[in-house]
């Protein structure tokens, strides 16, 4: 094992109620007694790095520890891309594999531990391992190179704490306690408390996933007289494709199934009889490889590499029958291309790409059954409970995390988590400066070469915003991704990255240039925005000689353009013919911005960003108004009218839904992808309950009289829209619209009730909104149909001389609703607005009134 030097050390443990233990260590004593439910902890004085030592504890019986090195330890956790070891990196590493030889670098690897009912107080068996040949394929790769460069550089023994669990979320990682300022997510650790219904929800997930595979047509591959993978097989009516690649860009279309594929591989006798290998790079989703009818192995996911070993007897001279059986079980299948696709022995390989024949042995009809169930690696709190609690006992020199890639459906979100994560496990260690560095996201993805919405580019954002928790330190790795896989093998430098964090952080090196380029501040100068940066180093540099790329500009509306960059000195200085007015500025805000080239002279990338510029800051963006459009009831025509309208103008509107209406339930895809476009979806609760107390409103029924209400009930359905509204967009901020503009259940008004849970609240009094005047519990709103439509320019001027903000109220567009208004008169304004777009701002009622607070500040 290895202890954290240079700190007070606890030895702890368990024994008899009222047990005396006596500790020996380095040629010194020291006791301590079991309390009464059997827990000990004995202190040690400070340690110097150092060792091999032995360290005997003493009770009813008797335990040596053999092999102590004093050294710094560092709890290195995370999802996938921390947990790759390089037992799958072989080739990559094969050098770094066989000089192995490392004792001071060794590694605790916590097994997978879900744990749902609470902390737990210790681990299973593990041992720690020394970085040797015998060992060095379990080590974490990332860690591994992050100690070593540490132990390379301070010589001191180096103890990696490996707690990983691939594909988990952040919450998982955070304690209950950590979690207390999220209520929802607090909620589900309650319920996940309750084993009897954890369980029992598993167990009917479990009859659905079994009853939805049964319904699945057989494989014909394997209910025929011979299968398919049998070399005697004689294929027939096979068709070809082309591999790699996808089946669904070559001709075969909405195909969820079993398809396989067969070839015939000439092996010259020269590789016959020796071990060989296999590569079939990434297969979506899973596969079996048969060859000449023998099983060499097969993967249940899409994510790892394949790399199968074939046996030196299978191989013969001539024809092999190579047989793929690939089951996809969603979206596209296939196999990933810019992959190795190889047949080889030491010396002599053999491509695998081309055409091969391919028949379909199962198609799986669609289903919208959703098994539920409950998994223990998504739940929150499950790893903090299993996995990191047992060690918080164990002093630690710092934390290493990488991960986000299993939040990045929901990177809003992020940034409070990660907080939240770096004090919950630093009050768990009680030391509230304990070093915390994390890996910001690579690049992945499809590159798109037209500046665009990213929630990875978001997620970035969110670590990036991170950093202002003291003592944390950041390794940027926006070049060093990989773009059709998610757990790229460039895994050294992201090590070598977070030691140059840990040395300035962690070690005192003020003169360690740690980072790339961040940036920290803009402003306009002569119609050009003006970027500076820290970390600046010895130097800004374009790193291949060329101009710099992904620098963009937008103004008001958020429409970015791209736009040209020069270093000048230690600045970067951004100019746009498309933005006469910039109010935005991003830099490589993409999945997978391809070939970034701005770094500093040290050689490290400059991070991804968002910013306002200060102008940005001027009332409505320096417009003379701003102006939201708001649309209620979920209706399909705001889908197939309004959003289209909106969006060839290059405007979003705010939507506000009520969850159970049929235009929710009926086109939630086409919601979340408005929400991606950056509409807004409000909160118009679930039965959009209306007042019918005086018994006017006839189409109200009994149970959603809002008269009939209690508070307690309209504050549970609100509740519930948040809930189903955060499943569609991921995000915690909206804004809510009343019902019919009622405010009251049958014991007074809710607004108090339920305030605090939005950033404003819409109203249905017909007048512009002026700053000084604004009420956020409920804005002043103009309702539009037919009958006032041409008032829409004139409340729009009104706003304008006021300086003030203009909502407006749609429902039906092109129909759909009683009150609508024709689709040519809603469209007419939206043109009006556009031509007068250097006067208005036209946003969302969420960002209106976040900029609007600000300023009656």
């Amino acid at each position: 094992m290895v202890l954290q030097r240079q700190t007070e050390l606890k030895i702890w443990g368990w024994a008899s109620p009222g047990e005396k233990i006596s500790i020996e260590f380095r040629k010194k004593k020291y006791s301590g007694q079991a309390d009464k439910h059997g827990n000990w902890q004995v202190m040690l004085p400070q340690q110097n790095a150092g060792g091999p030592y032995s360290m005997k504890i003493k009770g009813k019986n008797e335990i040596k520890l053999e092999n102590i090195l004093i050294g710094d330890v560092w709890l290195c956790s995370g999802q996938s891309n921390m947990e790759h070891f390089f037992g799958v990196h072989q080739e990559r590493f094969a050098e770094e594999i066989s000089q192995a030889s490392n004792t001071e670098i060794r590694q605790f690897n916590i097994p997978m531990t879900p744990v749902l009912t609470g902390p737990q107080d210790d681990f299973p068996v593990i041992q720690w391992k020394a970085a040797t040949a015998d060992n060095i394929l379990e080590f974490s790769v990332v860690a591994y190179f992050f100690a070593k460069n540490l132990h390379e550089k301070y010589g001191i023994p180096i103890g990696i704490i490996k707690s990983t669990v691939g594909g988990s979320p952040i919450e998982a990682w955070i304690s209950e306690e950590g979690l207390m300022e999220f209520p929802g997510i607090m909620s589900t650790v309650e319920r996940n408390k309750d084993t009897a219904f954890v369980f029992s929800e598993n167990r009917k997930a479990d009859a659905i996933n079994q009853q939805i595979a049964e319904e699945r047509p057989k494989d014909e591959g394997l209910t025929g007289e011979k299968h398919w993978y049998d070399p005697s097989y004689q294929p027939k009516d096979w068709n070809r494709m082309n591999i790699p690649g996808f089946w669904e860009d070559q001709g075969v279309q909405n195909l969820d199934g079993i398809v396989w594929f067969r070839k015939e591989i000439e092996v010259p006798a020269h590789m016959v009889g020796k071990p060989a290998k296999v590569k079939l790079g990434r297969i979506v989703d899973a596969d079996e490889l048969y060859i000449n009818g023998k099983k060499v192995g097969n993967t249940s996911y899409q994510y790892p590499q394949r790399r199968y070993d074939v046996p030196a007897d299978l191989l013969k001279t001539g024809k092999n029958v190579f047989t793929i059986r690939l089951t996809n079980y969603w979206g596209k299948g296939g196999f990933v291309t810019d992959k190795p696709y190889y047949l080889a022995t030491e010396n002599d390989t053999i491509d695998l790409k081309g055409y091969w024949d391919y028949k379909i042995g199962s198609v799986f009809p669609k289903t919208k059954r959703n098994p539920g169930g409950i998994s223990m690696r998504h739940q929150p709190a499950s790893f903090y409970n299993g996995m990191i609690a047992p060690a918080t006992n164990y002093k630690v020199k710092g934390f290493v995390w990488y991960q986000g890639e299993s939040n990045a459906g929901r990177p809003y979100t992020y940034e409070a988590l990660q907080k939240a994560q770096i004090k919950d496990w630093r009050k768990k260690w009680n030391n509230e400066k304990l070093p915390f560095l994390f890996v910001q996201l690579p690049n992945f993805m499809d590159a798109n070469y037209l500046p665009s919405e990213s929630n990875w580019a978001a997620l970035r954002q969110a670590q990036l915003n991170a950093r202002s928790v003291p003592n944390t330190g950041m390794a940027i790795a926006i070049d060093l991704g990989e773009w059709n896989d998610i757990h790229p093998g460039n895994k050294k430098p992201v090590g070598d990255r977070l030691a140059l964090a840990a040395q300035k952080l962690a070690y005192g090196e003020t003169n360690v240039v740690s980072s790339g380029p961040l940036f920290k501040s803009a402003w306009m100068e002569e119609g050009k925005v003006i970027l500076t940066f820290d970390h600046v180093g010895s130097g800004l540099i374009a790193r291949d000689g060329k101009p710099l790329r992904w620098f963009a500009l937008a103004g008001a509306d958020r429409d970015f353009q791209w736009a040209e960059a020069k270093i000048e000195n230690t600045q970067v200085v951004l100019s746009s013919e498309e933005v006469k007015n910039p109010v935005y500025v991003r830099y490589a805000w993409a999945d997978n911005p391809d070939q970034v080239n701005f770094y500093n002279l040290e050689g490290l990338p400059a991070s991804p960003f968002e910013a306002e510029l200060p102008a940005a800051k001027q009332r409505w963006y320096g417009k003379k108004a701003a102006v939201v459009l708001t649309y209620d009831d979920a209706l399909e025509v705001h889908l197939d009218n309004a959003i289209p309208a909106l969006e060839e103008r290059g405007f979003v509107g705010t939507f506000y839904l009520s969850a159970n209406y049929e235009g929710s339930e009926n086109r939630i895809a086409d919601w979340r992808r408005a929400a991606q476009k950056g509409h807004e979806l409000g909160n118009h609760t679930l039965y959009h309950p209306c007042d019918n107390s005086d018994g006017t409103r006839n189409w109200i029924t009994p149970e959603n009289d809002l008269a009939n209400y209690t508070t307690a009930q309209i504050v549970r359905e609100v509740h519930m829209t948040n809930v189903f509204l955060k499943a569609l967009d991921g995000k915690s901020e909206r804004t809510f619209a009343y019902t019919c503009g009622d405010t009251e259940t049958s014991e007074g008004s809710f607004v108090e009730a339920i305030e605090d849970q939005f950033v404003a609240l819409r109203g249905v009094h017909g007048d512009v909104n002026r700053i000084g005047e604004m009420d956020f519990t409920s804005l002043n709103c103009y309702v539009v149909d037919n009958s006032n439509a041409d008032q829409l320019v004139k409340w729009a001027e009104k706003a304008k001389v006021g300086n003030a903000l203009l909502v407006v109220l749609f429902h039906g567009v092109g129909g759909g609703h009683p009150l609508n208004i024709d689709l040519d008169k809603h469209n007419a304004f939206l043109d009006y607005l556009k031509s007068n777009e250097e006067d208005f701002w036209v946003t969302t009622l969420l960002e209106a009134s976040k900029h609007a607070k600000e300023h009656k500040k």
